[in-house]
């Protein structure tokens, strides 16, 4: 199958071509090539047999120039909760890259008759039910109280769809749910399938070392060159939980939808998750460098950050049960797999360092 993958060579991207070739796809993408570290993707890629293409998703013309695909799988974004906000990026670019470039490429989908994949976030769930969620400590991680009222839609297991979704989700969240939105819409007016894959952290090796493109890279590489760190929010104990998916694991499901173009409106979403298995705190991220790497001083720094969450674990539930997928890497794993590529990259961190 010809596949068109955006955003290639990204850390997600460049990590399902990869796979996607190894299966006996045909695979085309394209990049911007904006973010510091992706160029080094680019020739391994190639060498695999990936066609690489520099283009903008934000650039419509470049869209209508791409070449035929049977399926999109849209990878790229701003994934960065913080962009919008923090000075580094503006607003509108935020809305232009993560929004209008999806709508062109649903454009382009729209032309060609081609399927669309959205590579969705766990950040299009309302914040404020989140942020005031009772929870205990356990074991150096927070987790739901669960002798008090939980919102609807989370339990232990994590949040699942059914989850809210009204603002504030953030900027960043706010433009991934409505490109879900137009996505779902287009395929609906248009004809052609759709489904959104609304992805836990990822994390794996090649990730680049930012905090905000992937906390468990850039705290591991950071904790293997004694660069500082702080646990940020929460009175600075780190017991702020995130769950943990590698984005390999994916390719079974993306393989089920591209030949299941028929599914029923209701099910073309789903949450795909390392789940509560995967879930670690800071705190314990830190525990395992410290047993891997040796010891470092972490900052206690209590300052709040917007849009900051305590603990956030998506349920995989409803995906187990219309794909039959489970997350196959055990986070361990990809803890170990990130900590032998920062060895053997001494230079991670500036290298994809924003510039």
């Amino acid at each position: 199958m010809r596949i068109l993958i955006t955003g290639i060579c990204g850390f997600v991207g460049s990590t399902l071509a990869r796979e996607l070739i190894a299966a006996g796809h045909q695979v085309t993408g394209f990049d911007n090539f904006i973010r510091s570290g992706s160029e080094t993707n680019r020739a391994p890629l190639e060498k695999l047999g990936a066609k690489i293409i520099t283009a903008d998703l934000r650039d419509a013309r470049a869209m209508d120039a791409l070449p035929a695909a049977d399926f999109v799988v849209d990878a790229a974004a701003n994934p960065s909760v913080l962009a919008g906000v923090d000075g580094k990026t503006s607003s509108r670019e935020l809305v232009d890259h993560n929004l209008t470039g999806t709508i062109n490429v649903l454009e382009y989908c729209k032309a060609h008759k081609a399927g669309f994949i959205l590579l969705s976030t766990s950040r299009v769930y309302s914040i404020p039910p989140l942020a005031t969620l009772p929870t205990v400590v356990r074991d150096d991680a927070l987790a739901p109280d669960a002798t008090k009222p939980l919102p609807a839609g989370l339990t232990a297991a994590g949040l699942d769809e059914s989850f809210a979704t009204q603002a504030p989700v953030s900027l960043y969240g706010a433009t991934k749910l409505a490109s879900e939105a137009m996505a779902l819409e287009y395929g609906e007016t248009f004809g052609f399938p759709v489904f959104v894959n609304r992805c836990g952290v990822m994390a794996g090796a090649g990730q680049f070392g930012r905090a905000d493109q992937g906390i468990f890279a850039y705290w591991i590489n950071a904790w293997l060159r004694k660069r500082p760190l702080k646990y940020l929010g929460f009175g600075g104990h780190g017991h702020q939980v995130r769950d943990c998916l590698h984005p390999r694991d994916l390719l079974p499901v993306l393989e089920k939808q591209f030949a299941a173009p028929t599914l029923a409106a209701a099910d073309r979403l789903a949450n795909f998750s390392g789940g509560a298995a995967s879930a670690m705190s800071l705190k314990q991220l830190s525990e395992w460098c410290a047993q891997r790497f040796g010891p470092h001083t972490v900052v206690q720094d209590g300052t709040p950050r917007p849009f900051d969450i305590g603990w956030m674990v998506l349920d995989h539930a409803k995906a187990t049960r219309l794909w039959n997928w489970h997350p196959a890497t055990a986070t361990p794993t990809v803890l170990e797999e990130i900590a032998r590529h920062a060895e053997q990259n001494p230079g991670w961190l500036e290298l994809s360092a924003p510039r």
